[in-house]
């Protein structure tokens, strides 16, 4: 199942990064580059990335400068995660644009690839919420407190994996169509952000 294949990858491109545990170690993604295992890989190296770089920039101690790189560093890679993940609808629309959809077939909330998005990020939460059961200095209250928040993560994990399944299941038997909106973000395009048209104006 699809699932199976994007927990799996998920799970591989995080061990991968903490081998190192840099955000600026480049990506080393081992899979060919029109798969859509690499698509994944991808994926799931940027909220990695993402991730560690939004722990970072909240150090209290960090400096102004810094902090303004940081933000910015991780508004580029919000556009490009949004970017990826019109990449893996592309992918789902490509795979079914044979299915004719069913006279009763109905919409989704949200697209395959945004479902796919939630679950790279449980992955992530999940890895990091067994680091704290494992951490050295934890105390037992700590520990009991993050294994009960990590029982409900897996059981979310669970049931959005299912879901995920189910979703791409009714799409290729026609009972669920899909239909793709471009994430049109403002804040990054200087025709559309006031803070940045001013500027060219003034």
């Amino acid at each position: 199942m699809t699932s199976n294949l994007c927990n799996t990858i998920f799970n591989q491109s995080i061990a991968d990064y903490h081998l190192q545990d840099a955000v600026e170690t480049p990506i080393q993604n081992p899979y060919p580059a029109a798969s859509f295992e690499h698509l994944l890989y991808h994926k799931n190296w940027i909220d990695t990335v993402q991730w560690h770089l939004e722990d970072i920039v909240r150090n209290p101690d960090i400096l102004p400068v810094e902090g303004l790189r940081l933000k910015r560093a991780i508004d580029s890679s919000n556009q490009v995660r949004t970017d990826m993940v019109e990449y893996i609808d592309a992918y789902f629309l490509e795979q079914y644009k044979a299915v004719q959809p069913l006279a009763t077939a109905t919409i989704n909330t949200e697209s395959p690839a945004w479902a796919i998005d939630r679950l790279s990020i449980l992955a992530l939460k999940i890895y990091h919420m067994q680091a704290e059961i494992i951490r050295a200095n934890a105390t037992a209250a700590h520990i009991n407190n993050c294994q009960e928040k990590l029982n409900i993560l897996l059981e979310q994990r669970n049931d959005l994996s299912q879901a995920i399944d189910d979703l791409l299941v009714n799409i290729a038997s026609g009972n669920i169509y899909m239909k793709v909106y471009k994430q049109m973000k403002m804040y990054n395009d200087p025709s559309l952000n006031p803070i940045l048209y001013q500027q060219q104006i003034n």
